[in-house]
């Protein structure tokens, strides 16, 4: 399936419209349009048909489809195939708001003269203000018709060309209503001036609406242009992903520093950063070290320590030393290319709660003219009873013409996406992740959260959590005979070791004789003593008493004693565990806040699983449990009625993820899990989760903000239009007070969901 920019699509009908043309076109599988982004998911058969057919089949209709060529993306014919659709190029846009800025420059001040001698005319009608002198009103009536043709045939063309499609293919859109009223409007008043004297004894020649016209068209291109400007900004998390994309890169090749595009890096090649340098690709460390900036990409302001082996993502920026890394994935590999590809088809996709908005879209042109002409019918018929003809006609056409202005299937069209497209970019801007607006839509439901306890709850890699020193010597000499005995070792715990030593920067000492103990722990000779590493067993074999109590109570809570001694004594301990993250705590406080219940699922020990879970304050411990017994713990869940987050590192929970309502990974930098799961927090930001839940709270509730507005706007909007408090307090609604608030509708629901943007997490 792929993306593509459709132009042409000013409204929620566009479409609709558009929709049901591609879905008929051969070849065809599937289609989806999404107006809040203007684009269309096309899944069709390569063999049958291509892009540039597919375009044909809408251009009668007025739209199209824009296939972006490798060199406007930047890339080379091979990364081109991978992003096809997937960059959407903001010059386009800015290029067609700058025309449109263009038109209501030219058509705001015929609008503003207009308002002026429509005001003075109700106003002296009413006798507020004195008549307007004979002299001016001779020139008003011969300025008007001049203005409302230049506002008709220049500004209008967009709505007399929707109006020609549909006389000719029968398609309606927006355009199409405002077409009709304002050249109905136009058409009357030109009768009237025309043929003025003989129409004279039959109706009320007085009454034209060139001013109607032209503020109705000023007023709706005035919007429009808001509108599009608005949803320019919540496109921003998108273009800001793609500024982060580099260049250049500066590579070494032939023993020599050459600078290349980026698109030109291929896997293998070795990359010079330098301070204040942005990383073109993702690879691995190999020589020096610094700090990175990864706050773009995590959300995250502290820049992040990198050293030898460490990986560097592509976008991210260098802040200190240079080094040297190896480019690992390259092009559309990289996961800033693949959170830009998330993000975009997240925003670009439909959550459930619009389809409700996408019918009524679909079918509100069609019903909105015929409503307009029952109306006219009904002022020609029962007005003309009470009223006369010539007043009947008169109101009958200003409903008219109302009705047509007034209806707006925009507001709704835009209430769904334009807060999908600004939730799923604060979320991305954030490190959250979100495959699509489905699950957005789901997480806010959510009554449990499941949770793996490796990776989730606590870091997922052992480390020193406590050093009980015996030796008699400064606890820095402890670490060092240790981590010196350790440094041969492969096992995780004598990594763990050797971490906290550098990170205390404690000198290593030179090891004569190592040898591993199966299943005891290490020995070797340090200046001329021998000296022994490893768990209880090991002590046991020299001997040596060792007060047990203290480390059985520790071992319960899941931690791994690594004994340090010589023949003669024990010098002490050093405890390893997989630590709890620092913010778990807080966050399923935060949780429990937000009424979820929170459930531990792992496979450790139950000694282990229930210390980590007082911890952290968990409502439920389930332990020792397998994969198939973690899925079934969920599905027990949901037979209970209970909408259910599993939180997980996105590979070994992979069946349990897929079994969740949501699954969410926590993945680490270049995790594979972004594109399994529905939601990825990159680094494993427990912490996130919660700001997960709150985001998709928000953006519903946004959405219903909208959908509230948009709906009540059209009820209240279209028979207030039609006349219906006429008979019952004498007020009937201007055309042009009608135009401006159709206007407004739209623009106030895309400026309902950027207010997203301003509200923290």
């Amino acid at each position: 399936m792929q993306t593509y920019t459709i132009k042409g699509m000013h409204c929620a009908s566009c479409a609709s419209i558009i929709e049901g043309a591609l879905k008929k076109a051969e070849g065809v599988v599937s289609a989806e349009v999404n107006y809040g982004t203007e684009s269309a998911k096309i899944d069709f058969d390569s063999v049958k048909t291509s892009s540039a057919e597919i375009s044909k089949k809408i251009e009668p209709l007025g739209y199209s489809l824009i296939v972006p060529t490798a060199e406007e993306m930047g890339m080379s014919e091979e990364e081109h195939a991978g992003h096809l659709g997937l960059n959407q190029s903001k010059k386009e846009k800015a290029a067609e708001l700058a025309d449109m800025k263009r038109k209501v420059i030219a058509v705001l001040p015929l609008a503003v003269f207009s308002a002026f001698v429509m005001g003075w005319d109700i106003l002296s009608s009413f006798g507020t203000v004195p008549q307007v002198p004979y002299v001016w009103k001779e020139f008003f009536h011969h300025l008007l018709p001049l203005m409302a043709t230049y506002a008709l045939f220049v500004t209008g063309k967009p709505y007399l060309l929707g109006l020609y499609r549909f006389i000719r293919h029968g398609a309606a859109n927006m355009d199409t209503l405002i077409g009709l009223g304002t050249s109905v409007a136009y058409v009357y008043s030109f009768i009237i001036a025309a043929f003025e004297e003989a129409l004279r004894p039959f109706i009320n020649v007085e009454n034209t609406y060139y001013d109607v016209t032209i503020v109705v068209i000023a007023f709706i291109t005035l919007g429009k242009y808001l509108e599009a400007r608005s949803k320019l900004k919540t496109g921003d998390a998108i273009e800001k992903l793609l500024n982060l994309q580099v260049k250049t890169a500066t590579v070494i090749r032939n023993g020599k520093e050459i600078e290349v595009a980026a698109d030109q890096v291929v896997r293998g090649d070795m990359i010079i950063v330098r301070p204040a340098g942005k990383i073109p690709v993702d690879g691995v460390v190999v020589e020096g070290s610094s700090y990175v900036d990864e706050s773009m990409i995590s959300g995250e302001p502290i820049p992040v320590g990198k050293d030898i082996g460490d990986i560097v993502v592509a976008g991210t920026i260098n802040t200190t030393g240079s080094f040297t890394f190896k480019a690992t994935k390259v092009g559309a590999e990289t996961l800033l290319a693949g959170i830009i590809r998330m993000v975009k088809e997240a925003q670009g996709s439909r959550a459930p709660i619009q389809a409700l908005a996408d019918k009524i879209s679909g079918i509100f042109v069609p019903v909105v003219l015929a409503l307009s002409v029952v109306t006219l019918s009904i002022w020609l018929g029962a007005g003309t009873q009470y009223l006369g003809l010539s007043q009947a006609l008169s109101y009958g056409l200003a409903s008219f013409v109302g009705v047509l202005v007034i209806a707006c299937p925009c507001a709704l069209g835009l209430a769904t996406p334009t807060a999908i497209i600004v939730g799923v970019g604060k979320g991305a801007g954030a490190g959250i992740l979100i495959k699509d607006a489905a699950t957005l839509e789901t997480l806010h439901k959510a009554d449990v959260i499941v949770m793996d306890k490796t990776g989730t709850i606590t870091k997922g890699k052992p480390e020193v959590v406590s050093i009980r020193n015996d030796s008699g010597h400064d606890e820095g000499r402890f670490i060092s005979l240790l981590a010196s005995l350790e440094k041969k070792s492969e096992h995780p715990i004598a990594h763990a070791i050797l971490s906290y030593a550098k990170e205390g920067g404690n000198a290593l000492f030179s090891v004569d004789g190592f040898e591993a103990i199966r299943g005891k722990g290490v020995r070797g000779q340090i200046e001329n003593t021998e000296y022994y590493a490893g768990n209880i067993r090991i002590i046991e074999d020299l001997g040596l008493s060792f007060d047990t109590d203290s480390l059985e109570r520790e071992t319960r809570e899941g931690k791994t004693p690594v004994i340090l001694a010589t023949r003669e004594k024990v010098w002490g301990v050093a405890m390893v565990a997989d630590a709890i993250k620092p913010e778990a705590a807080a966050a399923v406080a935060r949780l429990h806040a937000l009424g979820m219940q929170v459930v531990m699922l792992t496979g450790d020990t139950k000694n282990t699983a229930q210390y980590i879970g007082k911890q952290v304050g968990i409502d439920e411990v389930i332990a020792e449990a397998l994969p198939e017994e973690k899925i079934r713990k969920i599905k027990e869940l949901q037979s209970k009625g209970k909408i259910v987050v599993m939180a997980g590192d996105g590979v070994n929970d992979a069946p349990a993820l897929a079994q969740a309502d949501i699954g969410i990974a926590m993945a680490t930098g270049t995790d594979a899990a972004i594109e399994s799961a529905g939601i990825t927090l990159l680094h494993g930001d427990i912490s996130k989760l919660v700001q997960a839940v709150n985001l998709s709270k928000m953006t519903m509730r946004g959405i219903k903000q909208n959908l509230f507005w948009a709906f009540i706007y059209n009820i209240v909007g279209i028979p207030v239009a039609a006349g219906a408090l006429y008979p019952f307090f004498g007020w009937l609604l201007n055309p042009a007070i009608a135009g401006l608030a159709m206007a407004l509708s739209s623009v106030s629901v895309v400026g309902n969901s950027l207010r997203l943007k301003a509200k923290s997490l």
